[in-house]
């Protein structure tokens, strides 16, 4: 059956996701714009497309069947950590928007979805343009943008709860209510309170979350203002640390992290019971739209985000020197070791402005954007001794960043005939100054860097009978995170020309097709080595040439009334063509190796059908080919390839002034045994297993 289903996949030219249903959602100026332009991209409704999966797992798991994505969990279930690739390119290199507002990490780049739980709940549309695509907010997207746009509060009052458990003592509980239009048809608000917990797949690897979204709208004639309060808190315990090969032939549920040994460090004799990552967020944001005429529009944010949180340890037998331990403490002749809880802290705030200019007129449609934002980040560390009482949140190292952009971009789309011409000029101005304040255990740097990037880009639609041709250019340009530049003060930015020709074509009520060809050439690319560092980072160096190139296919397909098909398939090459590498102190010449984490094949087959109106059943089918966890094309650090199949079911009936929706997903149906994330540690690979045959059962009532 599993075969039968792939291939079917396959035969019907299988390519980019499609939306199963038409969209409602009133449409943003920002997502209006996109449609238009010459990138590749998909639009996703998330109330049609991902509630009936949106029981609890992240973002980055709902998303995984979307075309060229690859998602993946550190406990294993899809809660608590998670993370995605698009076209091979990992979370740092994807830019993540929020309405508009960079998400990513300012120093890091990531995008630690863990921190915003149950944030599909919020959102009415989720848009991913794969590419350089057009210009966006923060920084340079090297492997695709994704814009999460929030969803307004609803005109008239209703309360919603949706509850769900499944697998590994999983469970959501979530209550929403709006107040419907109220002070003369003009304000509406909503809020929302999610409470998320799991055990984890992985031995020990539990989440507890808890979010929020407080939502104000105020519409009058031209204006309209939104003001956002959402965040969460998380504490996960760590799940990072992978397993080694010989332990996952094993135990492939085992987790080093919080291990204490005996004596000898030969057994396990316990586990700390609060190696844990703790971490809260809050974001505000508030959003001014104003129309001036029929011609011009002006979209202003002011936004600010919060971050603190600190992730801790148990430290055996380190080093009193190690900790900045002054003698006071203890007689440093007599103890030299011991054992110590650690802590590493992060406070940071993010805070700025973004504001773009819409201009649409019969021929033209242009628009100028502004970005000023700032990062200030505090990295602080506290030790209490475990043995000596007297040791008590001692802080043994502090450093602080300051990380700073100016940006604007000018685009025009120019209508003639059945050809349009697209044209965007972004400018983007960074400088990062880092500062130790309190040196200790090798952490923070002295550092300071500016970068001035110009990024162009241009592309051409030719409208076609029920859709369009296009053909795009892009250069980017984008600088090092943190990391890079303490492993490496030298690194250098990456630069990207990136080419795109597609085709979108609706060809009936039955059936629309998607297809695109990509090139992405680079310069000092930053790919991950498929090491790590002492912290569990990964680390990534500069590659001297590379490109990624493929194809990528779409369809959507109404078989019957009642029989929906939809399916997306990448066939890609993503190719080192030359890099010295460090291997054991001696340099190694790699030449036309595959990219690590860059699988060749990813492939999606969608299938649903409606028992009845009110009945829908379906499967989501995967299959996502071989990848290598370092470059070096060493088969001992080949992960194989993996076909996942999920099914899920959808009821839903009326009671008076209540609707009532039951939903089903079972994940990984014939409980495949599979690996999709890993890392090589020494001459040892080390895989973050995933979870076979698992399932979560969700009821939602809304009250109007």
């Amino acid at each position: 059956m599993k075969g039968f289903i792939f291939l079917s996949a396959l035969s019907i030219g299988a390519l980019a996701f499609a939306q199963s249903k038409q969209d409602t959602i009133k449409e943003i100026e920002q997502v209006r714009v996109f449609k238009k332009l010459p990138v590749s991209k998909e639009i996703i409704n998330v109330q049609k497309d991902l509630d009936g999966r949106n029981l609890g797992q992240d973002l980055p798991i709902l998303l995984k069947n979307q075309t060229s994505v690859m998602s993946t969990s550190d406990a294993g279930n899809g809660v608590g950590y998670t993370g995605f690739r698009i076209r091979g390119v990992a979370g740092t290199s994807i830019n993540v928007m929020m309405n508009g507002i960079p998400y990513n990490d300012s120093e890091s780049q990531g995008t630690f979805f863990v921190n915003v739980p149950d944030l599909t709940s919020s959102a009415s549309q989720i848009v991913i343009q794969r590419g350089v695509g057009t210009s966006t907010n923060g920084a340079t997207a090297f492997g695709a943008s994704v814009n999460i746009v929030s969803k307004d509060p609803e005109e008239k009052f209703y309360v919603k709860t949706d509850n769900s458990y499944g697998s590994f003592n999983t469970y959501k509980y979530s209550a929403e209510v709006g107040s419907g239009k109220f002070w003369k048809n003009r304000l509406s608000v909503m809020g929302r309170y999610t409470k998320i917990h799991s055990d984890g797949y992985i031995d020990r690897a539990f989440s507890d979350l808890n979010s929020y979204n407080l939502t104000a709208l105020f519409e009058e004639y031209k204006t309209r203002i939104r003001f956002m309060a959402f965040g969460g808190k998380e504490k996960t315990y760590q799940a990072w640390n992978g397993v080694d090969k010989a332990t996952y032939e094993k135990d492939r549920r085992f987790n080093y992290s919080g291990a204490i040994y005996d004596a000898s460090w030969e057994n396990i004799v316990g586990y700390y019971d609060n190696e844990t990552d703790n971490y809260r967020q809050n974001h505000y944001q508030l959003l001014w739209e104003q129309a001036f005429n029929n011609h011009w529009k002006l979209e202003t944010t002011l936004h600010y985000t919060k971050g603190k949180g600190y992730y801790e340890n148990y430290k055996q037998d380190a080093k009193f020197s190690k900790y900045n331990l002054p003698n006071l403490f203890v007689d440093p002749a007599e103890v030299k070791r011991t054992d110590f809880i650690r802590k590493k802290w992060l406070d940071n705030d993010f805070y700025g402005a973004v504001s773009t200019l819409y201009g649409k007129f019969d021929n033209v449609d242009l628009n100028v954007g502004v970005v000023a934002n700032q990062y200030f980040g505090k990295h602080f560390g506290n030790v209490t001794g475990v043995y000596f009482p007297q040791i008590n949140e001692h802080e043994y190292y502090r450093n602080r960043t300051l990380k700073n952009e100016i940006s604007g971009f000018v685009k025009a789309l120019y209508r003639i005939g059945d050809f349009e011409l697209f044209g965007d000029l972004q400018a983007r101005n960074v400088t990062y100054d880092a500062k130790i304040i309190n040196q200790g255990d090798d952490e923070g740097f002295d550092l300071n860097k500016k970068w001035t990037f110009i990024n162009p880009k241009a592309g051409v639609n030719y409208r076609i009978n029920g859709g369009k041709l296009y053909l795009s250019y892009a250069i980017a340009n984008r600088e090092p995170n943190r990391d890079d530049l303490q492993a490496n003060p030298d690194t250098k930015n990456e630069f990207l020309q990136d080419w795109e020709l597609g085709l979108e074509k609706q060809f009936s009520s039955v059936l629309s097709f998607t297809a695109n060809l990509y090139y992405m050439q680079y310069k000092d690319q930053l790919v991950l080595s498929g090491v790590i560092n002492d912290v569990g980072d990964f680390v990534r160096q500069n590659v001297d040439k590379s490109y990624r190139a493929g194809v990528e296919l779409g369809a959507l397909a109404n078989l019957t009334k009642d029989f929906r098909m939809n399916a997306n398939l990448t066939l890609s090459k993503n190719i080192i063509q030359e890099v010295n590498a460090t291997k054991d102190d001696s340099v190694v010449v790699i030449k036309d190796a595959d990219t690590s984490f860059s699988p060749s094949v990813i492939a999606n087959l969608g299938l649903s059908y409606d028992l009845s109106k009110a009945f829908t059943v379906g499967l989501i089918n995967q299959y996502v080919g071989k990848q290598y966890l370092d470059n070096t094309q060493n088969e001992n650090f080949r992960l194989k390839d993996y076909f996942l199949t999920d099914f899920n079911a959808k009821y839903s009936f009326e009671l008076p002034r209540t609707s009532v929706d039951l939903n089903l997903l079972v994940n990984n149906l014939f409980n495949q045994k599979y690996i999709n994330n890993g890392f090589v540690y020494g001459d040892t690979p080390y895989y973050y297993a995933q979870a076979g045959l698992n399932f979560m059962f969700g009821i939602s009532v809304k009250f109007r």
